[in-house]
């Protein structure tokens, strides 16, 4: 019988204990706010470039580029030449993503060179790497060349 009356007695028990509730951590730091993404870069306008090779500051080409705010429209203008389409690959907050060619190099007259440049703006001022894919009767040849512009 006591077995019984245990079984009866415990879910009338059950039913009316109290539930308790969790204590709040309150040892958990505040979250702070996330920080606002930074204002996109305004890329647009026109941009003189110099070419400079990896290893020192000699300039060994200067170029102009016009750009715009999206990946359509940029122009690049060597000297003595005329402009030509650039292909903007990609664009972040402060960085572009170029390609160009293939046409003839003005470093290494009658080659053929294709490039692949950066291009980090902060303000008025850009730097960058290219690297030059020069193409010839035997293996391409590759160069990297660093790029410092500023907004004209």
């Amino acid at each position: 019988m006591s077995r019984v009356a245990l079984l009866l007695v415990l879910p009338v028990f059950l039913a009316c204990s109290k539930k308790e509730e969790p204590a709040a951590d309150t040892s958990a730091a505040a979250v702070a706010p996330a920080a606002a993404a930074p204002a996109p870069v305004n890329y647009a306008g026109k941009w003189k470039v110099d070419v400079m090779p990896e290893a020192n500051d000699s300039v060994l080409l200067s170029y102009t580029i016009e750009a715009t705010n999206d990946k359509t429209g940029w122009k690049i203008m060597l000297p003595g030449r005329d402009p030509m389409d650039v292909r903007v690959l990609s664009m972040d907050n402060d960085s572009a993503v170029l390609e160009n060619g293939p046409y003839e190099s003005v470093l290494r007259k009658k080659v053929q060179v294709s490039t692949h440049s950066t291009m980090h703006v902060e303000g008025d001022k850009s730097t960058g790497r290219t690297i030059a894919h020069y193409s010839s009767k035997g293996p391409d040849s590759v160069r990297v060349l660093r790029t410092s512009g500023s907004r004209m």
